[in-house]
């Protein structure tokens, strides 16, 4: 997939999390990625944080940071 195209999901999905109530957003942000992505898609994350992560929201950035998205 295109770096711009999972960039657009992951923060998707942190901007849906954001209007939930409760402060665990990243929580929920890791745990919607590792119920619904694919591995390769998840690799595909860390490396893209790993290079830097521009244009991701830090939402996203927190919870495969945080390790909360489940490494493959």
């Amino acid at each position: 997939m295109s770096p711009d195209k999972m960039t657009h999901m992951a923060n998707q999905i942190a901007t849906f999390f954001k209007t939930q109530p409760g402060d665990d957003g990243a929580n929920k942000v890791a745990s919607h990625i590792n119920d619904f992505w694919e591995p390769r898609m998840r690799a595909q994350l860390f490396d893209y944080v790993d290079n830097g992560g521009a244009g991701l929201d830090p939402l996203v950035l927190e919870a495969v940071e945080k390790n909360l998205v489940a490494p493959v």
